[in-house]
């Protein structure tokens, strides 16, 4: 599915193909919901990174790199090697690459103004991060961990049938 976003002031528009388009998971970790969802989560979408496109605006672009606890790292840090993608003027978050995976980029569910399909369930994970103040909403059959799962994005829309086809040819 060809999916267009941008961030709240319209700096910034892209757009990219994804074939695992369904906002399915609510990550809870304090990554995710500091830098992307005031809800107490924030929800990627897995997406082809050879067809990401900045349409306007690149020049406002801006990268996070979270600083992630490591007992083994000196001062007990290190930094993550996963590029949170931001507008420089407004903050929207708008995408997520890391390249210890090149072919993925994971754009944010609320950066994105094409018309996104309903999931049929939700998987909320990283629970055991979640902030004290976030009550876990969703159906009574909706997965819950407190850590990753072990499926991925794409393994969850085939699962439900959901997966589309690779990107058209340019």
């Amino acid at each position: 599915m060809q999916l267009d976003g941008s961030c709240h002031c319209g700096r910034v528009k892209f757009s990219v193909w994804a074939p695992s388009p369904v906002p399915f998971m609510r990550c809870y970790c304090s990554i995710c919901r500091k830098t992307a969802g005031s809800g107490g989560f924030g929800i990627n979408l897995g997406a082809d990174a050879s067809t990401l496109a900045v349409h306007q605006g690149h020049a406002e672009l801006r990268v996070y790199k979270a600083r992630l606890a490591d007992p083994a790292a000196p001062g007990g840090e290190r930094e993550s090697s996963a590029q949170r993608h931001f507008c420089g003027h407004c903050g929207s978050a708008l995408w997520l690459f890391d390249p210890r995976w090149p072919e993925l980029v994971h754009p944010h569910a609320s950066a994105i103004d094409t018309p996104l399909p309903v999931p049929p369930a939700h998987v909320h994970l990283m629970l055991g991060s979640k902030a004290n103040w976030v009550e876990v909403e969703g159906r009574v059959d909706d997965e819950r961990f407190n850590v990753y799962p072990s499926m991925s994005l794409a393994e969850w829309h085939e699962r439900h049938g959901l997966a589309s086809g690779p990107p058209p040819p340019r």
